[in-house]
Formats: C-alpha cells, structure tokens, sequence
C-alpha cells in the first residue's frame, strides 16, 4: 500500500566529494527494495552525473518537455534497478527565465507524478551557489551528507548557515559518509551540532545514520553500478538499508497540497 502523499528529499552538502550522488543512488535503490516508488531528480546542475554512475545516456531532459513537446513519460528514464531518474541538466537561469505559461505547462505535467511516486530524491550541486540554494528551498526535507573530514564540517556549516539566516530553514537531517568508526563519526555530527547550537539559533539537526568506509563502494562506482545492489552484505548497504528504513517511517506533510506539484511551485515561483 503506497503512501496518500509523495515525500520530497533533498540530498546535499556544503562540499564535493562526499558521496552525495552515490547516497542518492543506493538510498533509492534501497526505499524502492522497500516496496516503494522512487524517483530521482538530478539537480546537480551543470555537472549532473546520476546518469553516468549509472552507465545511462538520456535522450532527453525536462526542458525537451517545454521546448520539443517531449511528454513528460517520455523523459523520464527507467533503470535496471527499480528506479526512475528525471534528468534536468540545464541551468537553472532557464528555469527562473520561463514564461508563466511555460511554468504553468510544467506544473500541469507534474500532475502525471503525482499518484506514480512515493519518493522524489532531489540531488543537487555541492556548495552554497543560487542552485544548491535554490532547490533546498523547494523540498520538504534536506538531507545533509557529512564527512569526518574538517572542510566537510566548515562547509556543511556554512549550508546550514546561509539557509537559517537567509531563508529560515530550521531543520536538517544528517549522515555522516565514510566514517572510519562509529566514535569518529559521531563526534564531527557533535562538532556540527554544537556550531549550530552556539551560532545559530533554532536549528534542528537529526542524524539519520552512519555509512562505513567501504572498499566495495568506490569498487562498485567504477562499475557503474549501485553498491547496495551488487554488495549486499557489505558493512555500507546494511548502513544504507537501516537509513532507509528510517526514512521509510518519515511521513509527508499533510496540510501540503499535493508534495510533487508543492516542490514545483516553490521551484518556479520563488521570489
């Protein structure tokens, strides 16, 4: 039995390189193992890359939609594993330049999602750019992907930093990528949260959970393939599954009209 509303996640982080798209890869892969309908929106724009860790070469991306007449069935792009993408790469100046008409087009073609998905995983860019920004703003939870690392920690940071003062974005749920021990990890989610508490105001941080350093995940990316799938019992998937069954219990907002056409709107009519 599938859930009354889609749930809308960003997965982001404050740096490159911590295995963001690959969490957004294993983490759908896993909620639809789960039984559930997934959809991942490569939003990492300018250097998207779900597809090619997927060995996967899409025909077309949503502006085909707006600009050929491309039904939005068409764009989307199904995998071996269980999960479907919508490829974006385009800028996102094409999405602000749109006409109101065009926005509306979209919207109207949204409506085709609506009762076809359990889950939008939303992959954006590294850093604090208007595009990473951007899309944050529009989802209903943001998953902030973490490293033991320091320039993790500063620029995770500085995320959480410009989306509270800027935008009033409050709650974050966190996990802590490569971790070496569970100590380790647990202290730089410490180091994160006390910067928050100290600094900032207001700010809710959840750490969802803790993914291993794996040998059998960089060895999996290589084969484009997701690690979850071809190591199931490898240390990071068991990780990978008890966060996803974690998110599985997270419900959608009720009072939202419809999360996929609400993602939307926030998208292309912000101020």
């Amino acid at each position: 039995m599938h859930k009354k509303l889609p749930i809308v996640i960003s997965v982001t982080s404050g740096k490159g390189g911590v295995g963001k798209t690959n969490i957004s890869i294993n983490l759908s892969y896993c909620l639809q193992k789960l039984g559930n309908r997934v959809l991942i929106l490569d939003a990492d724009l300018g250097l998207a890359n779900v597809d090619v860790l997927l060995g996967l070469t899409p025909e077309y991306n949503i502006f085909h939609l707006l600009n050929q007449g491309v039904s939005l069935s068409k764009i989307l792009l199904q995998t071996n594993y269980g999960f479907q993408i919508l490829p974006a790469a385009s800028g996102v100046t094409e999405m602000l330049s749109l006409s109101t008409g065009q926005k509306l087009e979209l919207l109207e073609a949204m409506d085709y999602l609506e009762d076809k998905i359990d889950y939008l995983i939303v992959d954006t860019g590294a850093g604090i750019n208007d595009n990473v920004i951007y899309f944050n703003l529009a989802v209903q939870e943001r998953l902030l992907i973490l490293t033991p690392e320091p320039t993790s920690l500063t620029d995770a940071y500085a995320l959480i930093k410009v989306l509270k003062n800027k935008h009033n974005i409050q709650k974050f749920r966190v996990i802590v990528n490569m971790a070496k021990t569970e100590v380790e990890a647990k202290n730089v989610f410490k180091k994160l949260y006390a910067a928050c508490d100290h600094f900032l105001s207001s700010i809710s941080l959840d750490l969802v959970g803790i993914i291993p350093h794996d040998i059998t995940v960089k060895k999996s990316v290589a084969r484009q393939v997701p690690f979850c799938h071809e190591q199931p019992q490898a240390p990071a998937t068991k990780a990978m599954q008890e966060i996803a069954r974690k998110i599985n219990n997270w419900q959608a907002a009720e009072q939202l009209d419809g999360n996929i056409k609400f993602f939307w709107k926030k998208l292309l009519f912000q101020e």
